[in-house]
């Protein structure tokens, strides 16, 4: 069993910039693989950003890429996701996912992950 619990949406101008917290608590908190995904009104869940169990390795929605960082703290089993230059079309609720096994490789597909967080709300206004 793994816990998460996300922080840190908010409101914010596009452009802007927000860093999204997951804390994770249980037997395999800081060995699983974690990921962010978010939904936005209307829409189908969409992944982000993945990380493998020691950070050394991550995965990318190419929109993303240059802009969203995803990192974790083992030592806090804290997962994090900052993202920098913020678009209107990124509003959406984001939600922490942790695969619940050994996270050797970053995972993309939603269907693996077997534990998710309430989501957190991120609006990005124009």
């Amino acid at each position: 069993q793994v816990q998460l619990v996300e922080s840190g949406g908010g409101l914010v101008q596009a452009g802007g910039s927000l860093k999204l917290s997951c804390a994770a608590s249980g037997r395999s908190a800081g060995t699983c693989g974690m990921g962010w995904f978010r939904q936005a009104p209307g829409k189908e869940r969409e992944f982000v950003a993945a990380i493998n169990w020691n950070g050394g390795s991550t995965s990318y929605l190419d929109s993303v890429k240059g802009r969203f960082t995803i990192s974790r703290d083992n030592a806090k089993t804290t997962v994090y996701l900052l993202m920098n230059s913020l678009k209107p079309k990124e509003t959406a609720v984001y939600y922490c996912a942790a695969t619940g096994g050994l996270g050797l490789v970053p995972v993309r597909e939603g269907f693996r992950y077997n534990y998710w967080g309430q989501g957190t709300q991120v609006t990005v206004s124009s």
